[in-house]
């Protein structure tokens, strides 16, 4: 008997457009990991009751160990390509003229949230992370961890959750 393929779910905001849904697909399927559901919010959620853009859940450590294999270099260099644009996706209103246009840099950027499917600890991949980041996120231990979610603290160069860290 062998063991199936780890698998992702996906949930976008309705914001994502079909190009940047089939990019992220395309992406995870790259990196061993297919999403076998993907689904978007429902439209009466506002902007303001998601703070993210994706959230896909997954069996997050095997994935992360994975990223570090060298096979997957560029399935990862992709990956995180499409992190940075998932966070401002193209808008209905790009295309219009005056002061009701809204342009992706004028958008708060929204990250994409990696969910573990056996802990529900959740990483949090905000758009403008340094390489160090995905470095260290590759080696990362989610063991070492009990709440979420995990942010990347560039000060201190690693990976944490204030919460553990408030409960001790």
């Amino acid at each position: 008997m062998t063991d199936a393929p780890p698998r992702a779910e996906l949930l976008l905001d309705r914001e994502v457009p079909e190009d940047l849904r089939q990019e992220l697909v395309a992406a995870f399927d790259r990196l061993g990991v297919p999403p076998v559901r993907v689904r978007r919010t429902l439209d009466h959620r506002g902007a303001a009751d998601i703070p993210w853009i994706v959230l896909a859940s997954l069996p997050l450590q095997a994935f992360l160990s994975g990223l570090g294999a060298e096979a997957v270099k560029d399935a990862y260099d992709a990956f995180k390509g499409v992190v940075r644009r998932t966070a401002r996706p193209a808008s209905p209103a790009d295309g219009t003229m005056g002061e009701a246009r809204e342009t992706r840099e004028t958008r708060e950027a929204r990250p994409m949230v990696l969910r573990d499917a056996v802990t529900g600890l959740d990483i949090v991949l905000e758009p403008d992370l340094p390489a160090e980041a995905y470095e260290t996120l590759t080696a990362l231990d989610l063991a070492e961890f009990a709440v979420g979610p995990l942010h990347y603290d560039r000060a201190q160069g690693r990976w944490r959750s204030v919460l553990d860290e408030a409960a001790g």
